[in-house]
């Protein structure tokens, strides 16, 4: 008994001893004095010149994201996908460009163009225009889809589009980079296309039509400027594969890769 009246009383006394502290405290606190400046009324232009940041100013940015040469069983390739956008926090119009040359002729080649509004911190909504260009006739596509980071820190790209004569594709990007240190990064990439409907012309057949993984290794010189080494795989599938294989193509191929990825 006697233990727990002790016990009471130091508690008790610890309890006037912080009270009382916190008391001098702020008996002998000094407030600082009141701004004695204000700010005249202003327009956005010039709030944003003071505060140094404007919310609504428009960036622009350019990817060349792979300017490589190919060792393909079939002999040299160049290879290009580049992409450029401009545009403020939520909306921008991008463009985007990939294709590939060889013995003076071009045998794929695709160009994007449309807008890109954001719908949350890691995804975007797109919509725009496509033209495939190259083996056969062009091709003319209207498209949406969307765009962003998935979990895992994937970068995603898909998109849905329709042509004519009820033609229909989709396509589907997914590639991360690894860092080995700060300047040396392996990107694994991922691409499929599909096809609603067949199209000889362009040696297309319906379903899966094309599958590439391609695994390159990048030095950055500085964070603009990265000469990479790399490797690809590519398949056919289907329909596509008879008529890649009849006109003289291998449904499946390896290729050795050397290039450059600069960005401004």
């Amino acid at each position: 008994m006697r233990c727990l009246i002790l016990g009471a009383t130091l508690v008790a006394f610890l309890a006037c001893a912080v009270a009382r502290a916190q008391g001098q405290s702020e008996l002998e606190h000094v407030p600082p004095a009141a701004p004695q400046s204000h700010v005249h009324d202003m327009s956005y232009a010039e709030m944003a010149t003071m505060m140094g940041m404007d919310d609504r100013k428009k960036f622009h940015k350019i990817m060349l994201d792979r300017m490589e040469l190919r060792d393909a069983d079939h002999g040299a390739e160049y290879g290009w996908d580049a992409s450029a956008w401009y545009g403020g926090d939520f909306h921008k119009l991008w463009l985007q460009a990939e294709g590939e040359r060889s013995d003076g002729s071009t045998g794929h080649s695709r160009l994007e163009a449309g807008w890109e509004r954001i719908v949350s911190a890691w995804w975007s909504v797109r919509a725009g225009l496509r033209r495939d260009a190259g083996i056969g006739p062009a091709r003319d596509w209207v498209g949406a889809g969307f765009a962003g980071l998935a979990p895992g820190f994937f970068e995603t790209e898909a998109g849905v589009y329709l042509g004519e004569d009820g033609r229909s594709a989709f396509r589907l990007t997914i590639e991360r980079d690894f860092l080995f240190t700060q300047r040396l990064v392996l990107q694994p990439e991922l691409e499929l296309d599909a096809y609603g409907k067949d199209d000889p012309g362009k040696l297309i057949g319906a379903g899966l039509s094309d599958l590439a993984f391609g695994l390159r290794l990048r030095y950055e010189l500085r964070r603009e400027i990265a000469p990479y080494l790399g490797i690809s795989w590519n398949w056919r599938f289907g329909e596509s594969a008879d008529l890649a294989e009849a006109a003289g193509d291998d449904a499946a191929g390896f290729t050795a890769l050397a290039g450059i990825r600069v960005w401004f």
